[in-house]
């Protein structure tokens, strides 16, 4: 698929961004251009020693912003694919600093909306969040903002021969900033703060991520959400599977935060589909028809009224699974 094609991806430098560009490399080792776009130049700089041109031809580093349109525009120039995953993300920063946030996460997607349709991309996909699913803080919000911009730019497409989809999931296991990496940091300190102990969040592999948006790069129509089927934790597993002779402190839940994500509320239901290993939220107004949709990939609409939860989900991890993804996906050496 990417063999011969050029493919950007947005806030490259991140934890998602780093394993696609190990994934692409890996699958397509002839893809024509492989373009790292983001604004931090030390983690371009690192990045660029593990990836160095004379070994990897196809990669290059571009210094820029998502709030710069100009700068993305020059960037999309020759590019194919388009993988959008830079972001102002986290949530309590987010709500200290909210015109930040909005100019990231809101003014960014639109940018990366007009460079595509400008420069003959053919194919993007957008990076979302179980936030953005009946947000109740502004990261979510913004979020949700930036689903509703990529799922209606399929409407505005005109001649231009592109599609917009977005992929939507959970937390991302071992990612920067995320509660693993931060309790296996804390638990030398003998105490690992807890927000609410009934606190429960999706879970997804670095690698389960890479290959959703793999998927949606393959299989998009043009405006759908994709959203793994992905087991959930409790936020009290997490801490007795890293730290079981650690104190658990509760210290009450931050700004913005929710006990239990969400990934498709009820109100959803009405345009959300099993595809077998994925649900798919569908455009309220499609570009295609629905029916051939349902047809080609199997589709089943969901219950009226049903709602994928972290709190109520079917599939958890437990204590002993959680250690063992930890030391898969996360620190090797990790030992209780």
């Amino acid at each position: 698929m990417l063999n011969n094609k050029s493919v950007l991806i947005t806030g490259g430098t991140g934890s998602l961004g780093k394993a696609l560009t190990a994934d692409i490399l890996k699958k397509w080792p002839n893809v024509k251009r492989l373009v790292i776009y983001s604004r931090d130049e030390q983690k371009q700089f690192q990045m660029a020693q593990e990836y160095p041109v004379s070994k990897y031809p196809s990669m290059r580093f571009f210094i820029g912003d998502v709030r710069d349109r100009e700068r993305l525009t020059r960037a999309f120039q020759g590019i194919d694919y388009v993988i959008h995953a830079a972001a102002m993300k986290h949530v309590h920063i987010a709500e200290y600093n909210p015109d930040e946030c909005v100019k990231t996460n809101v003014g960014g997607a639109e940018n990366v909306i007009q460079a595509a349709l400008q420069t003959g991309v053919q194919n993007v996909v957008a990076l979302s969040t179980d936030k953005a699913c009946a947000p109740i803080n502004l990261y979510g919000a913004t979020k949700l903002t930036s689903d509703k911009l990529f799922v209606a730019a399929n409407n505005i497409r005109g001649q231009h021969n592109i599609k917009f989809s977005v992929v939507r999931y959970g937390n991302v296991m071992g990612s920067n900033g995320s509660v693993i990496p931060f309790f296996l940091n804390k638990r030398s300190d003998g105490i690992l703060p807890i927000t609410v102990e009934s606190m429960t969040r999706f879970n997804i592999s670095l690698q389960g991520g890479v290959d959703m948006v793999i998927h949606a790069m393959k299989s998009a129509w043009g405006g759908e959400i994709f959203i793994p089927k992905i087991p959930s934790y409790k936020i009290t597993d997490v801490a007795q599977a890293i730290g079981p002779n650690c104190e658990h402190k509760v210290i009450g839940i931050r700004p913005g935060e929710k006990i239990h994500e969400e990934m498709i509320t009820a109100s959803d239901s009405f345009f959300t589909y099993d595809l077998g290993k994925y649900f798919v939220i569908i455009p309220q107004t499609p570009i295609w028809d629905t029916n051939d949709f349902i047809s080609n990939f199997k589709a089943k609409l969901v219950p009226d009224g049903f709602a994928y939860n972290s709190g109520t989900n079917t599939e958890w991890e437990t204590v002993e699974s959680l250690r063992t993804l930890i030391k898969e996906h996360v620190d090797s050496d990790f030992k209780v």
